[in-house]
């Protein structure tokens, strides 16, 4: 008998995946992590059958946190992760040669894990000499460190457990302390048409905290339920860069994308009205 798994992350609205080869399994008094093989999506990883990342589609989470913000930014030297034990926000982070990353991760098992179950995401990036991995608590990390960053990506999972401190204003708060002078922050923030509370809290404590305070989206297959949306902070001007300096910056780096084009970059920032609704005023 085929096995699948229903995704109950949300009361009204569930997907399913089937299980083509089970890899791991361990249920704990906690949680249950299981990877597993899907024809369609490669390795998936869930947490409580709650899809975390997959080989198939990854890659469009990681290029859209990734490539948005530095390429818009134009002169990124110093980059923070918060979250990102996969490490595939590092590998695609790691393309620009410039950069050195700080990766801040709470549990060194889950860097660990990945390497064993889940090769492909990170891609070496945990061997690349300029990445600093720091295992810690992301949230006091922020509230300790004196070091400044030029792009800060907030690599969190839902809301909710381990993840909640990462959605609060005071993490956001000393999060911005933490930037350079131009510098921009992104978060996941879920996808709006079924988590729309989940970006109008982030977004009511970016308009405090930025200048220049709004989202940007990305389809991600697995991630079901309408396009996923990123935060957007800062108080530059990197939002406006022109197009042509996106392709231009594009060009020259002369990497490989998946999913992220300049096109893709300049027309994410086109909000929907539903997602509009969602940002509060001011």
């Amino acid at each position: 008998m085929t096995d699948w798994i229903r995704e109950p992350l949300h009361p009204a609205w569930a997907q399913s995946l089937r299980v083509d080869k089970l890899l791991y399994d361990s249920k704990t008094d906690h949680q249950r992590i299981r990877v597993f093989e899907n024809e369609t999506f490669g390795r998936v990883l869930t947490l409580d059958d709650v899809v975390q990342t997959t080989e198939g589609d990854n890659h469009i989470y990681h290029e859209m946190m990734a490539h948005v913000p530095i390429f818009a930014h134009g002169a990124a030297t110093k980059v923070l992760i918060v979250g990102g034990g996969d490490g595939g926000m590092a590998r695609e982070v790691l393309k620009h040669p410039e950069a050195e990353v700080t990766m801040v991760e709470i549990d060194a098992g889950v860097v660990e894990f990945s390497k064993e179950y889940l090769p492909t995401l990170s891609d070496g990036a945990f061997d690349d000499p300029r990445l600093d991995l720091v295992i810690a608590d992301g949230a006091e990390f922020v509230a300790e460190t004196h070091q400044r960053f030029d792009i800060i990506i907030v690599d969190s999972t839902d809301p909710i457990g381990p993840g909640e401190v990462l959605f609060t204003e005071t993490f956001y708060g000393r999060a911005k302390a933490c930037l350079a002078t131009g510098g921009i922050i992104v978060t996941q923030n879920g996808v709006p048409f079924l988590q729309g509370e989940e970006l109008t809290n982030t977004m009511r404590a970016f308009r405090a905290l930025f200048t220049d305070a709004t989202c940007y989206l990305a389809t991600i297959p697995t991630y079901a339920g309408g396009p996923m949306a990123f935060g957007w902070g800062t108080d530059g001007p990197a939002r406006e860069t022109p197009l042509a300096t996106l392709q231009a910056r594009f060009a020259k780096l002369g990497i490989a994308t998946r999913y992220y084009t300049p096109d893709v970059h300049a027309a994410a920032f086109a909000l929907p009205a539903y997602v509009r609704d969602l940002m509060p005023a001011g």
